[in-house]
């Protein structure tokens, strides 16, 4: 009989506006049960210092340029983590082996294989005293892989263990959009497949007071601009950026709805973003997680697209918002265990590489 272990899982993903944390108990194979989940929304100052300094970095040479300003606001991220980790941990009493910690994204290169998450292992495990598992994108980018996506074999989990019948895929909307698919015989394949929130929610916090775009309706609201559309579009498709596996928010800009009011740039954004998206999803069942599955009007557009209709993934009574906290939970039992976590279908890497770093550091 398999060993089970209870692993917190922490996840900040590219909107930048707080942590997910997670505890699930898992043999790190064939099942999992989810113990709690909770949302740490990031103070004000933080997230705007957060998107701030990610604006700043273009390049590897940025990450040195500013590694002063990265490692204070590193510190603080882990920080956060740590106070977040221990509120959870007294309020569930729990007693967990390890915790899964994803980190804040501000840099993900892949040609340069440098993928930088906010957010100081070492320090982690001694404020919590608590094994700490991080850095899991480093080992897949070693090995030719993209460092992303690396929440497709918990999908695998999700769908096996909930009885979901494939062929299937699982989207992900956060600031990027990535999609899982499990073919009949629940093998995987996943890849980014575009902005998910990403331009959206700049432009919304550019043009208003607010941080995202509630259910789509500035967007609904709006007229889309079909001729900046299309050559959007046009410009896109033909980039070779089109091509790639797995993104980071800088890939896509919105400067071409400049000139647009807040409810147009927000309707002609949404639509660019769907139809992206779309191109990827197949004639299969998709069900939806992440933040982005709350914007109705983005999800309605993708599935006027597609003519198919998308469902949330808490039908089968998963919390959509706490997918990927609670895959990082199950990568840290899978490191510890030293089972693999990215595929040649997943990232693109070599052969099945183990990830993470292992740190107890009281």
């Amino acid at each position: 009989m398999s060993k089970f272990y209870n692993s917190l899982g922490l996840m900040s993903g590219t909107s930048m506006d707080g942590v997910d944390a997670s505890i699930i108990q898992s043999d790190g194979e064939k099942k999992y049960k989810v113990i709690a989940d909770k949302y740490f929304e990031y103070p004000k100052i933080l997230f705007q210092n957060l998107t701030k300094l990610r604006d700043k970095i273009k390049s590897a040479e940025d990450l040195k340029k500013l590694s002063k300003e990265v490692n204070n606001i590193e510190k603080e991220i882990t920080v956060f983590h740590a106070n977040a980790v221990n509120e959870i941990l007294k309020k569930t009493k729990i007693n967990i082996d390890f915790v899964g910690f994803h980190g804040q994204t501000i840099f993900h290169n892949v040609k340069e294989k440098i993928s930088k998450q906010l957010g100081d292992g070492k320090l982690l495990s001694k404020l919590t005293k608590k094994t700490v598992v991080y850095n899991f994108r480093k080992n897949d980018l070693v090995n030719g892989g993209e460092g992303a996506p690396l929440a497709p074999v918990f999908h695998k989990l999700l769908v096996e263990q909930n009885k979901i019948k494939a062929p299937v895929m699982i989207l992900n909307i956060g600031g990027i959009a990535n999609v899982t698919s499990i073919n009949s015989n629940f093998e995987i394949s996943s890849l980014d497949i575009g902005p998910g929130n990403c331009l959206i929610d700049r432009w919304i916090r550019l043009k208003s007071g607010k941080k995202y775009d509630k259910k789509g309706l500035i967007a609904k609201s709006g007229i889309i601009d079909k001729l900046i559309l299309n050559q959007s579009l046009d410009n896109f498709y033909n980039n070779k950026i089109s091509k790639k596996k797995s993104y980071d928010v800088r890939d896509f800009d919105f400067s071409f709805v400049k000139g647009l009011t807040l409810e147009n740039g927000a309707a002609t954004l949404t639509e660019f973003t769907a139809d992206i998206c779309s191109k990827k999803l197949l004639n299969e069942k998709v069900y939806v997680s992440g933040g982005g599955r709350k914007n109705i009007f983005l999800i309605e557009s993708i599935e006027k697209k597609i003519q198919s209709k998308i469902k949330p993934i808490d039908i089968f009574g998963i919390d959509g918002d706490f997918v990927e906290s609670q895959a990082f939970a199950y990568l840290a039992i899978r490191t510890y265990l030293k089972l693999p976590i990215s595929f040649p279908n997943t990232t693109g890497v070599k052969k099945p590489c183990i990830g993470g770093v292992i740190v107890k550091n009281y």
